[in-house]
This record gives structure tokens, sequence and C-alpha cells, in this order.
């Protein structure tokens, strides 16, 4: 019997990772701590066999923030989550656990562009665009520090997640799709993770308890026509796709100021190359890059 403690209650992705985890209950006992309550630094940690660490702010427009929210993201992107792993590895005391972290292909940057494709390979190094990325990427920076042999630290940096209930970017698509008829078909690619396959990768990581940085994402690529078409279906809506257009959609994308900008977030070029899918990099080469 294994004990998984999710730290972030009320997350999309932990409530999914706990539901989908239910039909395995006679393996697995899952608890989830409320992290704005201060009382989660009593709670004895070493209980548990693995901490997954979901508790963080999600992606919004950061394009005009005050100081005062950029800082409440290192506050609790970066911060928090080094505080709970350190925490966690005081509590085992020298006993074996191991940290699961929810970071994102955000600390790639957010360039994407329409009329280029983008590859994310093993070798490219974090960019991130924004205080949001930085944020995850400090906090992987952090908790890479105190990966050792017993305390095993495992990253995750997934492209953008869809499912039913899922936010962030695929809201933005099933508004889209709920509202418009029609739709450009333009031929581009992205990586992307669907919920259930995210619950199957995660209880891989939580059987093998092994350490390292990992990048799931689905076999295929996603084409954004192709979603957008899919979700008006499963909503009972019909949008048709056209591609006769294509060429003014990539003209747009070179316009300055924020019809280009849109342009290239929606139908931008952005992929894991096919090896991350199955491959890992060790924790220690975060730990590398701080040192330069």
């Amino acid at each position: 019997m294994k004990r998984i403690l999710i730290t972030g209650a009320n997350s999309y992705i932990g409530m999914s990772f706990e539901r989908w985890m239910s039909q395995y209950s006679h393996n697995y006992v899952i608890d989830t701590l409320d992290m704005r309550d201060p009382s989660w630094q009593d709670k004895d940690l070493s209980l548990y066999d693995v901490v997954f660490h979901v508790a963080g702010i999600a992606h919004a427009d950061v394009s005009k923030v005050s100081d005062k929210t950029k800082q409440l993201y290192y506050d609790v992107n970066t911060n928090l989550t080094i505080q709970t792993a350190e925490k966690y590895k005081r509590d085992l005391k020298g006993k074996t656990g191991q940290f699961i972290f929810m970071s994102s292909i955000i600390i790639y940057g957010e360039e994407t562009n329409i009329n280029k494709k983008r590859i994310i390979t093993l070798n490219t190094e974090p960019n991130p665009s924004n205080f949001y990325g930085d944020s995850k990427l400090q906090a992987e920076i952090g908790i890479s520090l105190i990966n050792d042999d017993t305390f095993k630290v495992a990253i995750l940096r997934p492209p953008m997640i869809y499912g039913a209930g899922s936010k962030g970017n695929y809201q933005q698509l099933k508004k889209i799709a709920k509202v418009f008829p029609v739709f450009p078909d333009v031929r581009n690619e992205r990586s992307v993770l669907s919920i259930e396959n995210l619950c199957i990768f995660l209880k891989e990581r939580v059987d093998t308890q092994d350490s390292g940085i990992f990048f799931p994402q689905d076999e295929e690529y996603i084409r954004t026509s192709f979603l957008v078409r899919d979700i008006a279906k499963n909503n009972r809506k019909k949008v048709i796709l056209f591609s006769w257009m294509n060429w003014i959609v990539s003209l747009l994308g070179y316009v300055p100021g924020k019809i280009g900008k849109l342009t290239n977030k929606a139908f931008g070029n952005l992929v894991y190359s096919k090896e991350c899918k199955k491959k890992k990099i060790t924790v220690k080469i975060i730990e590398d890059s701080k040192e330069k």
C-alpha cells in the first residue's frame, strides 16, 4: 500500500489524478493538503511515500501586472514549492521518499510562430519569457539541489493539458469552438497532453519512484483546428474547417502588436521532439545551470 499526498486542494490536476487513481484504491491511499492553511507546516509528511506538489498560481495574462502580483507568483510557485520539498525531506529523516513537481513547458518561453516550427529537444536550455515561467524554473532549481539517492525529485514539464474541466488555453479554444461555426484549418503542430495520459504517466512515476526531468506528451502532435473541431463535437456543436484563407492567416503572423501575437499563439508551432517522450534528463542538469 503506497501513500500519496497531493499538496494543493481543489486543483484541476490534483483532483483529476485522485479520481483516476480511485480505480486502484486497494493499492494506494491518497490524501490532499490545503496549502493556503498555514497549519500545513505542522503536518508530518513522512507518512507518505510520495508528495505530489500541484499547489501554484496558474498561467494568466502576464502583460500588465503589478510588482506585487509578480512577487506573489514567486512566493507561491517558487518559495512554497521549495519549502514543501525541504520540509518533506526533513520529516523523512533519511527514509526514502519521492517529490513530484508539476512544472511546465512555459519555462522554455512562450515564443510560437505560425510560419516557423519550434522544436524543444532534450538539449534545449530553459529560457522563460516572463515571471510566470521564471517562477516555475526557479522552483525547479531549488528542489533539484536537495535531490539525492533517497529523496527522489521528479520534475514534469508538460505542454498544454486538455480534457473535461481543464483550464488555461484549452478553455479559450473551447469558447471559440462554441461560438464560431467556421475555423481556419492551418497545418500547425503542437505538443499536448490529455489529462488521462498525464494520470497514467504520474502513476508510472509513483510506481517506479524514480527521479529526473520528464516531458510527458501525447503520442501524436495536434493541429489547433482539429482540436477546436473535436471540442465542438464533444459539446454537440459543429465547426466547419476551411483552408482557402490560410495565406492571409499566415501573413497576420507577421503583423506587429496584438494581432500578430494572437495569431501566432493560436496557430503557432511548438512541440517537444519525439525523443522527449521516451527519455528523461537528470535533475543534476538544473543544478549545473544555476552554477553558470
